[in-house]
């Protein structure tokens, strides 16, 4: 897995012109949010209309930016918002499967309550513990 970068928005632009300079700037603020778990300032801007499946220009959505950053309260408002727990990135990677392969239990856990699914993803987040030995994972998906 690639550590999800400095986004940029998908942000459609009408023909012959670029995207709103504004609206750069607020989804690279929103999404360093998901990053650094500012649950609270990101549960606001979603609240007020931030898309909760925003992504960035390598499709990692504000999901994925906190799961694999360690942030388990940050996936928990995301999900309680409505958020995708198995939105995969242009790489076909989910949420799930990058919290496993960072090994960060806590998330792991937040996602599957929100209902994340362990076998969605290429790598799935099965697979990706089969891979990385960690057994109780692949017990915990029910895939021993």
């Amino acid at each position: 897995m690639t550590a999800p970068d400095t986004p940029e928005p998908r942000t459609p632009s009408p023909p012959g012109q670029g995207a709103d300079p504004d609206v750069i700037e607020l989804a690279t603020r929103v999404f360093e949010m998901a990053r650094t778990g500012d649950t609270d300032s990101l549960g606001a801007y979603v609240d007020a209309g931030v898309p909760v499946d925003l992504m960035n220009d390598q499709g990692h959505s504000l999901v994925m930016l906190a799961a694999y950053h360690g942030h388990a309260d940050t996936v928990r408002a995301l999900l309680a918002r409505g958020a995708d727990p198995d939105r995969a990135n242009d790489r076909g990677q989910t949420p799930l499967a990058g919290a496993v392969f960072k090994g960060e239990e806590e998330v792991v856990r937040a996602l599957l309550d929100g209902g994340a699914d362990p076998a969605a993803g290429t790598p799935s987040a099965l697979d990706t513990a089969r891979m990385f030995g960690k057994t109780e994972l692949v017990e915990l998906f029910g895939g021993a």
